[in-house]
């Protein structure tokens, strides 16, 4: 079963999987797909044709625009933006200037960061909060900042791996991820 605010806005030809709940004064466009078990909070606005996979978290006032395609068990916090023309002009705007935005599975995107578009956001990837994002994100990233920049890797477990790629929580280790390290 679906549950939908009676203050949200959804348009019929939406596709929202079962489980998922749309909260308070969201609105859901024409063509966007949002997967099962999802969590759309207050406030929360998703383009047409967007792509949401399964138990994703959307917090309060994000917006999601055309183009913008998420992936399974994705955190996004409250205040995230996403944009989808690198040059806008409003006089200017058709679909060739779309240019798209893919979030990969367990990344987590902290409060009121902007994902400039054109990017992909890696796998377990986890982005601070008030991040300018400009440029692709490796798997198990930590970015911060603006403009974010990479200051170590994260656990799917989401704690940051010490110096050898190995959780200190789990004890997962991640050997492959020395190919994204900075090197000083």
């Amino acid at each position: 079963m679906v549950f939908v605010s009676e203050t949200a806005i959804v348009d019929k030809r939406a596709e929202i999987g079962k489980g998922t709940k749309v909260w308070h004064h969201s609105q859901i466009r024409e063509g966007a797909f949002i997967g099962k078990n999802c969590n759309i909070g207050k406030g929360v606005y998703v383009d047409a044709g967007v792509k949401i996979g399964n138990n994703v978290k959307i917090q309060n006032s994000v917006s999601i625009y055309h183009g913008v395609e998420i992936g399974d068990d994705v955190f996004i916090g409250p205040g995230v933006t996403f944009t989808n023309d690198k040059h806008p002009r409003a006089w200017l705007w058709d679909e060739s200037r779309l240019c798209g935005t893919k979030v990969m599975k367990g990344a987590s995107i902290g409060a009121n960061s902007t994902i400039i578009c054109g990017i992909t956001i890696g796998e377990y990837s986890m982005i601070g909060a008030g991040s300018v994002l400009t440029k692709d994100v490796p798997p198990h990233a930590l970015m911060i900042g603006n403009p974010a920049r990479l200051v170590g890797f994260v656990c799917e477990c989401g704690e940051k791996l010490n110096e050898n790629f190995m959780c200190p929580s789990c004890g997962k280790e991640f050997p492959e991820l020395k190919r994204y390290a900075v090197k000083s």
